[in-house]
């Protein structure tokens, strides 16, 4: 007798980009404890992937985030620390510029960074890959 594989679990993250830089948190609790990232985290009940997102960067960072536009998806099965299966969707959000990162929930060390400074510091792969295709798109215009 086999096994059914159980479903990914939703999750979501939101990218908030100010003059070239990207705000991200170091996440306390797997998956990917220790690592840089956007804030996200898992969907609750009943919840879509964009309210998702804004819930989560809310809890993660104080600040209430608006507009949220799919930029990526991404299926993520276990990684070392964590054996979870995730289906994630990352949108691009907006902001009221006078908004500061503080850092709650399960989240460390909000700060902004830019492309070069994110490929030095211990990110998720998805992370990088949407970085640098942002920073791309912004860049062409």
């Amino acid at each position: 007798m086999t096994t059914a594989t159980p479903s990914p679990q939703a999750a979501s993250s939101a990218i908030l980009e100010r003059d070239g830089k990207f705000l991200l948190i170091r996440r306390l609790n797997p998956p990917s404890a220790n690592l840089f990232a956007f804030p996200g985290g898992r969907a609750e009940p009943g919840e879509t992937p964009s309210e998702t997102a804004v819930r989560e960067f809310f809890e993660e960072t104080g600040i209430a985030v608006r507009n949220p536009t799919l930029f990526a998806t991404y299926d993520l099965k276990k990684d070392k620390d964590d054996n979870r299966h995730f289906s994630l969707s990352v949108f691009r959000v907006e902001a009221d510029p006078e908004g500061e990162a503080i850092a709650a929930d399960d989240a460390a060390d909000p700060g902004w960074y830019s492309v070069e400074e994110i490929r030095n510091l211990p990110v998720p792969a998805s992370v990088l890959e949407c970085a640098e295709r942002l920073a791309a798109e912004l860049k062409r215009g």
